[in-house]
């Protein structure tokens, strides 16, 4: 299965717009250190087409992201 993207970039894929590079979404959390917890995320908002069904990566995504906050600090 396609790792599911931003659907703003998905949708310039589908006008035959060329992406350069990889998402800048994604990029900018590649450098957070959540990537795989947002991609989890991702995956499961694209199967269950419900965020509610997807608590437990929801949680793990604000829980990384949360950590990196207090790191910054």
């Amino acid at each position: 299965m396609a790792k599911p993207g931003h659907a703003w970039s998905r949708a310039a894929a589908e006008r035959g717009e060329a992406e350069e590079g990889e998402d800048p979404l994604d990029a900018m959390i590649a450098r957070t250190g959540c990537l795989e917890q947002h991609r989890q995320l991702q995956e499961c908002m694209a199967e269950r087409q419900d965020w509610r069904h997807c608590q437990a990566q929801l949680r793990a995504f604000g829980a990384c992201m949360a950590r990196r906050q207090q790191r910054e600090r």
